[in-house]
């Protein structure tokens, strides 16, 4: 147990903490693809959610015509007000087309259009976190919402991913954080100081106000969550911004090779925290920042590995060097810009959004 603080303030569970929060003024996001139907930790999730006087929950789901229908009877088989937002329905790919919105489908997009039924409906605050947690507790949304609720434009989930006697959270531990730092060795900017605070830069948990959500522009795919930390940093800032300790959490794993492969999603987390530097009007020197980058991953390696043997974990030190090898190549220049926008100022109203869903999900049901 500890109770060190950085840049942004840091919310500590002293022993099961379980704080007061206005969860009947909530939306609770929480988006899922048709994989999830009926697996054993979505069930968790929403059998959970039941516990909690919730104001709404918002499910973006991400599945194919044959597969909807019994995706949204399972939600709604659940004593929670829930909305299923049909991401991939034709008649909303329209409603974005229309819009000059279209383009690659995703988490981040899945998540945006979760997000637009949020500011559309009755909610104050919303909370957003993923549904592959197979030890997800009701102390998250109250964890995540109590900050918001008491003064914090934006808080951000943070946890241990240790499971089967090893560290996980590759992608966050291995490419992240040393990218960061190489970074800051390059470039001094506030920004950075702000990024590198956080404890889990990667967790898909975060809260907001639904008066902030409604101004978050939204990377398309795996680059949500470093890029929400970029618009936080904009819109909230250290002092508005606060992580909430969330315990030890169980996740999906991914390999690193493959699609939709921990190599490719680097590529798309570097371009988002690139992106975001842009921001901040910092122009990163690649060169210089790769090579400093693999200094600071091989660094951490070699702590990890003493952290493991402390805790009698198994560690294998050339595997994770050799992950480091392939998450260079996500320190490059970013492609094209394709967030989406902000709800406030975006081309699109929500509720077509909503209504479109809608009426997709009555055809295919």
């Amino acid at each position: 147990m500890e109770y060190v603080q950085e840049a942004v303030t840091t919310l500590h569970d002293f022993g099961d903490a379980y704080p007061p929060a206005p969860t009947e003024r909530a939306a609770v996001v929480v988006p899922m693809t048709e994989r999830d139907h009926a697996a054993l930790a979505a069930e968790r999730v929403l059998r959970t959610l039941e516990e909690l006087d919730l104001g709404q929950v918002v499910v973006p789901l991400r599945a194919g015509p044959d597969e909807v229908g019994d995706v949204v009877a399972w939600v709604e088989g659940f004593d929670v007000p829930s909305e299923v937002v049909w991401c991939t329905a034709p008649a909303v790919e329209s409603a974005l087309a229309e819009a000059g919105l279209d383009g690659a489908a995703g988490k981040g997009r899945d998540v945006w259009l979760g997000l637009g039924a949020a500011v559309a409906g009755d909610a104050e605050f919303v909370v957003v976190h993923d549904a592959d947690a197979t030890t997800y507790s009701r102390a998250h949304v109250p964890r995540l919402l109590h900050p918001v609720a008491n003064g914090f434009d934006f808080a951000k989930g943070y946890y241990a991913r240790v499971e089967n006697d090893r560290i996980y959270g590759r992608l966050n531990r291995l490419f992240y954080e040393p990218l960061v730092r190489a970074l800051a060795d390059v470039h001094d900017d506030p920004v950075l100081d702000y990024l590198g605070a956080f404890r889990y830069a990667l967790a898909g948990e975060f809260a907001t106000p639904v008066t902030v959500a409604e101004q978050v522009r939204v990377q398309r795919g795996w680059g949500l969550e470093v890029g929400t930390l970029g618009e936080a940093f904009g819109i909230a800032g250290p002092e508005g911004t606060a992580q909430v300790d969330l315990g030890v959490h169980e996740h999906d794993h991914r390999s690193v090779g493959g699609p939709d492969g921990l190599g490719d999603m680097c590529t798309e987390v570097g371009a988002a925290l690139f992106h975001t530097l842009t921001d901040s009007g910092v122009e990163p020197d690649y060169g210089a920042v790769r090579e400093h980058y693999r200094e600071h991953a091989y660094r951490l390696v070699d702590q990890y590995a003493a952290d493991a043997g402390f805790n009698g974990l198994d560690y294998d030190p050339t595997a994770e060097r050799e992950q480091v090898d392939t998450y260079v190549a996500g320190v490059q220049p970013p492609a094209a810009d394709r967030r989406l926008p902000a709800w406030r100022t975006a081309p699109l109203d929500p509720g077509v959004v909503r209504e479109r869903s809608s009426q997709a999900i009555a055809e295919e049901s």
